[in-house]
């Protein structure tokens, strides 16, 4: 490999521990960093440093956010006894997206999977677990991936809520299996959420 003065080696050496991104799209982006002008690299930098200081977690929801609560815990139009459990923040975009789901959401921030080590108490399930224990909720929407672990997932957390006698569904499986939420279209998205059933 080339060798670059040190801030370029450091600079890729950052950007290959970004996820997709290998020795050669790192150069690429580090070349047009460094050719970038003053006020784009800043701009860069700057972005990056206030995802970091800015963004948190809901306390109600585990959304990211940059108020608390999220502007959907929040909002008077949305119907806040009807809940839908998604594995990452990227999955609500695909949920918003069908334009038809006017609940909140639940977000776990990953889903069971023993070979991984994650379990169920390494997932933001305990603040879901409250929320229903309120008596505030009416139903409750698993849209986990539908993979081997966003079943496991799905399975556990309709165990643990059908025991305080809420209604649990699923979205059904108009989604490819194995495939990722995030990258859902519309028309399947809206199927998905259409056609859930009680678990």
């Amino acid at each position: 490999m080339s060798k670059f003065a040190e801030p370029m080696t450091r600079l890729i050496d950052e950007l290959k521990k970004l996820p997709g991104i290998g020795s050669k799209s790192a150069q690429r982006l580090a070349f047009h960093i460094l050719r970038s002008s003053e006020d784009d690299a800043e701009a860069l930098a700057s972005a990056v440093r206030d995802v970091k200081a800015k963004l948190r977690l809901c306390s109600i929801c585990n959304n990211i956010t940059d108020v608390d609560p999220c502007v959907y815990c929040t909002s008077p139009t949305r119907n806040q006894k009807l809940v839908c459990v998604v594995e990452e923040p990227t999955n609500i975009a695909a949920v918003e997206k069908t334009r038809h789901f006017n609940g909140v959401y639940h977000v776990l921030h990953g889903s069971i999977s023993p070979l991984h080590g994650v379990g169920p108490e390494q997932l933001r399930i305990a603040n879901l677990i409250s929320r229903v224990g309120r008596g505030e909720i009416e139903e409750v929407i698993l849209a986990t991936n539908p993979t081997v672990e966003g079943e496991a997932t799905a399975t556990y957390l309709a165990q643990q809520l059908k025991r305080q006698g809420l209604r649990v569904t699923r979205i059904a499986m108009g989604i490819p299996v194995g495939s990722d939420i995030e990258y859902t279209d519309e028309v399947t998205m809206l199927k998905a959420m259409e056609g859930r059933r009680e678990m």
